[in-house]
């Protein structure tokens, strides 16, 4: 999977990695099937609830290569 960045819409992340939707939900993000938010940049959501965006991308990002490197 290629690397999340701030640019990546939560939307398409939730499309080809639904097991993230905790990572979503663990910093305030409730609202994973709105419409809105499924459009939105992990940059742009991040600033909305508050949350650095580098630290989670940090996050998201080690979960994945874990994910990929146990397959």
């Amino acid at each position: 999977m290629a690397k999340i960045t701030k640019e990546t819409i939560i939307g398409d992340i939730l499309d080809i990695a639904p097991e993230t939707a905790p990572l979503f939900l663990s910093i305030g993000m409730h609202c994973l099937g709105c419409p809105s938010s499924r459009g939105e940049t992990v940059e742009e959501a991040c600033m909305v609830h508050g949350i650095d965006a580098d630290g989670f991308l940090e996050q998201v990002n080690r979960f994945l290569e874990a994910g990929e490197a146990a397959k």
